[in-house]
């Protein structure tokens, strides 16, 4: 018994294509119409080349003469060239307190702007203690405060809210002209 995959990035080639009539591109990119599968596959053995379904969802059934080896091997190197170029954005966290001292104040904003410099977002928390729960205003202040310091590198992604004991702000890197 065949088991079927709904969804795999294997495409059908040579004999696994099953349908009746498919339309066939040829190698040079030329359409060559719609014709009963055996046939594609007949043109594609004088070609030493192999048929493979490209556009399995098409009606009729797209299908390509092409050398399928080649083929695997500039998409996997297509691919490979996506993956070095993507960058992966991480949130770093910088936490500052209620009653935050200037000194400590300007060394978490630096901090923070090593981070966003990296290109990196920047979740801001004060965590409340005690009975400093009794003024969420002074959090919010001490929030503005730092946003204010980090608005010529960064922009305020989410506004300060006070979720549980903690407030958070979320930063994000001003986008690159």
């Amino acid at each position: 018994m065949e088991v079927l995959t709904i969804s795999s990035k294997e495409l059908q080639i040579n004999e696994q294509i099953r349908d009746k009539e498919i339309r066939v591109i040829d190698a040079d990119g030329s359409q060559l119409g719609i014709m009963p599968a055996k046939r594609a596959m007949e043109l594609a053995e004088q070609k030493n080349l192999d048929l493979v379904k490209i556009a399995p969802q098409a009606t009729p059934p797209v299908c390509k003469i092409i050398d399928y080896g080649k083929y695997r091997f500039e998409q996997s190197k297509r691919e490979k060239e996506q993956r070095k170029n993507q960058r992966v954005v991480e949130v770093k966290e910088v936490r500052l307190s209620l009653n935050i001292d200037t000194h400590d104040f300007d060394t978490k904003k630096n901090h923070a702007a090593r981070f966003i410099a990296e290109g990196n977002k920047v979740k801001v928390s004060i965590r409340f203690r005690g009975r400093e729960m009794g003024h969420p205003e002074l959090g919010m202040e001490t929030m503005r405060r730092f946003a204010q310091a980090m608005e010529d590198l960064a922009n305020v992604e989410r506004q300060p809210k006070l979720e549980g004991r903690t407030m958070l702000m979320f930063l994000a890197p001003k986008p690159t002209k």
